[in-house]
């Protein structure tokens, strides 16, 4: 027997090497990944372009060792097998890094337009391994990317408009590498490395320390003093959360696995809950000032500064904020919530010095970018250094004011943050690689010129009706694909076209960015309904059918840019007189949607259909003097709701009030290092 313990105890660190051996090279990749970075965002020393070229292979060297970690690399593989392919991989990365970087000059000047074979053959490699990547995470983003390359070397199979006389294999590999105007070390991998990823120190430094989780205790004091206020503080909250995460899915896994049992313990059915924590969530992508990756997108496209972009995107996300809250409270009102009753946390003082630090951060941010003017980079760094640095003293301070501390205690927080910051700024500049080679792929067919002609022939010069099949091809793209490459594609193909017709290049783009976030809403893509609905354990399709009812003021934004097109064009207070409109009008469709004028039916349904048809005249009326004139019947049918609700005719049941005592209050937060940008 003793000789089968010592057996055991003998096998124990044989088999806990290889996961040593591959944490300790994860981190060595991790700490070298984020102070090169940091070197760069403090000195932009070689630019960007070198920058993508050093560090897209080491981004995918990070995926590779995460994957060991995780155990998800290729799960119907044997362990050995698994060691074997990610040594493999992690070699061929390491010699695309070295190459790259060593013959950055010679391949952008010397050898431009004429490179050599090992000059492809290397490039070739990224481009195969970035597939792969994409492969594993983003199957629909395969899939198009192997049709468009396979249409751009046989496209003269291909009959009527979209035919073509074929490229070669080899100019297909150029264009997605080494021609660096496109592929997979071009402009858009560069953003993530570098607006982008600067970006993301804050977040990750917000997660690491907890601030996120000091801002939901904060939060909850206010929901268990009411039960209408439940469900607002998932509204709160995934507002606050969105200032800094910039994506839909991170709100949801940080927000809602707290909000969304509370709500179905006051009595909400678990998919309203889903929906309402889905529309809630999904908003990040529109709350500056960090805004989702097509905002990040936007500026390139439109060769603007990101703060340009943020000043002018502050309107809308406050627009879908404030329906949100509005229909949200209208349920409350539906479902007659209980009182949840749940433990009153007192806030210690790390927690409001972490409250204080989320609001340094939103505030220094813009400050920064506004009143001094800084680049988006380097306002992103400085807030970094400021605030990461007052966390540190402030943590280290208290553990060695504390009777026991570790050292593991001392460096968890920065461990938290550096595996948050490497895992989303890997992930998210190899997503943008690969959407990179999407659209190198329809710029060298020439697709978007094709369907842009096709487009204007349809519609003609009428903007209604281009914007209708425009609405059509973004939606159709949203099924299959993510925020990010729905708008990319709709700006590439759709907004050439308009603009030649005289439409705004802003308004063009936002509609095109709130196309984008309107498909992460459309099956089967949905990674936020997903999550939602996961963790309410409710139908994946009933969460997303009623967190579009919701999200309606999405489809009154992409109209309103339209016809009020002041609401983005220039910041000021014309932009608050188009908000003004579009807002009433997005009230009063949606309490047409949810709100119950008379008990009777015959009554209740043609006053909504009155209240629908005033607040569709306010919505779609160019003339501002109408729409305005219509603003009038839209707010005194919801007046007279608001008197009818104080009258004792629908008073709340009291038996229906009862508080009643849910564990789900103190539901643990998933971490938002989990989480990924859109």
């Amino acid at each position: 027997m003793s000789s089968a313990v010592s057996r055991m105890m003998t096998d124990e660190p044989a088999r806990n090497l290889p996961r040593l051996l591959i944490e300790g090279a994860y981190y060595v990749f991790a700490v070298s990944f984020f102070i090169y970075l940091f070197v760069y965002f403090w000195t932009s020393e070689g630019g960007p372009t070198l920058l993508a070229m050093t560090l897209v292979p080491v981004t995918y060297v990070l995926f590779v060792l995460n994957g060991l970690r995780e155990n998800d690399l290729y799960t119907g593989l044997p362990q050995s097998a698994n060691y074997a392919i990610a040594v493999l991989y992690i070699a061929l990365a390491l010699a695309v890094m070295v190459y790259m970087h060593t013959e950055y000059y010679d391949i952008g000047t010397v050898r431009a337009g004429d490179w050599n074979t090992s000059d492809l053959v290397m490039g070739g490699l990224m481009m195969v391994l970035v597939l792969e990547y994409a492969r594993k995470r983003h199957m629909p983003l395969f899939v198009l990317n192997l049709i468009l390359m396979l249409y751009a070397v046989y496209g003269y199979v291909v009959p009527g408009m979209f035919y073509h006389s074929g490229l070669s294999w080899r100019r297909v590999v150029t264009a997605m590498s080494v021609e660096t105007t496109t592929g997979v070390f071009s402009n858009l991998p560069q953003i993530a490395l570098t607006v982008i990823g600067a970006f993301l120190l804050v977040l990750s430094v917000l997660s690491g320390f907890g601030c996120i989780g000091s801002l939901l205790r904060a939060t909850k004091r206010l929901a268990i003093r009411s039960p209408h206020a439940l469900p607002q503080s998932a509204v709160i909250d995934s507002m606050c959360v969105g200032t800094v995460s910039g994506s839909g899915a991170a709100n949801a896994i940080t927000i809602g696995s707290a909000t969304i049992p509370a709500m179905i313990g006051a009595g909400i059915p678990p998919a309203t809950a889903a929906a309402i924590e889905s529309a809630s969530s999904l908003g990040g992508q529109l709350m500056p000032p960090v805004m989702g990756v097509a905002a990040f997108l936007m500026a390139e496209f439109l060769g603007k500064s990101y703060f340009e972009v943020v000043a002018r995107g502050y309107v809308p996300a406050l627009i879908y904020y404030a329906t949100v809250a509005v229909s949200v409270y209208l349920l409350a009102l539906r479902y007659r919530m209980r009182l949840v009753l749940g433990i009153y946390e007192k806030l210690s003082w790390r927690d409001v010095v972490n409250l204080a630090a989320f609001a340094s951060v939103i505030s220094g941010l813009v400050g920064l970018m506004a009143a001094w003017n800084l680049a988006p980079q380097f306002a992103a760094l400085y807030v970094f250094i400021a605030v990461g640095g007052f966390l540190c003293i402030f943590h280290a301070l208290a553990l060695f004011g504390a009777p026991r501390w570790s050292w593991s205690e001392l460096i968890e927080p920065l461990r938290k943050f550096l595996d948050a910051y490497i895992e989303m700024t890997s992930d998210l500049t190899l997503l943008l690689a690969t959407l990179a080679i999407m659209t190198g792929a329809l710029v060298i067919t020439g697709v978007p010129t094709k369907l842009g002609a096709i487009l204007i022939d349809l519609a003609g010069v009428n903007l209604a009706a281009m914007v209708v099949l425009a609405f059509v091809f973004g939606a159709l793209l949203g099924t299959g694909l993510p925020p990010a490459p729905t708008y990319i594609l709709v700006a590439i193909v759709i907004a050439p076209p308009m603009i030649r017709v005289g439409v705004n290049p802003w308004v063009v783009h936002f509609f095109a960015f709130f196309l984008g976030v309107w498909g992460e809403l459309t099956p089967p893509t949905s990674l936020v309904a997903a999550v939602t609905a996961k963790i309410a354990n409710a139908s994946f399709y009933s969460t997303l059918n009623r967190a579009l009812q919701i999200c309606v003021s999405l489809f009154t934004l992409m109209a309103g840019v339209f016809v009020h097109p002041k609401l983005v064009i220039e910041p000021g207070l014309d932009q608050f007189g188009a908000a003004l409109l579009v807002l009433v009008a997005t009230i009063g469709i949606t309490f047409s949607l949810q709100a119950a004028f008379s008990d009777r039916r015959w009554i209740d349904i043609p006053v909504r259909l009155v209240l629908a048809a005033f607040a569709l005249l306010v919505l779609l009326c160019p003339e501002e003097r109408i729409a305005a004139a219509a603003c009038l019947p839209v707010l005194l049918l919801i007046g007279y709701w608001l008197l009818r609700r104080r009258g004792p005719s629908v008073a709340a049941d009291p038996a229906s009030m009862e508080p009643v005592l849910a564990p789900a209050l103190t539901a643990p937060v998933i971490d938002t290092e989990r989480g990924r940008m859109s």
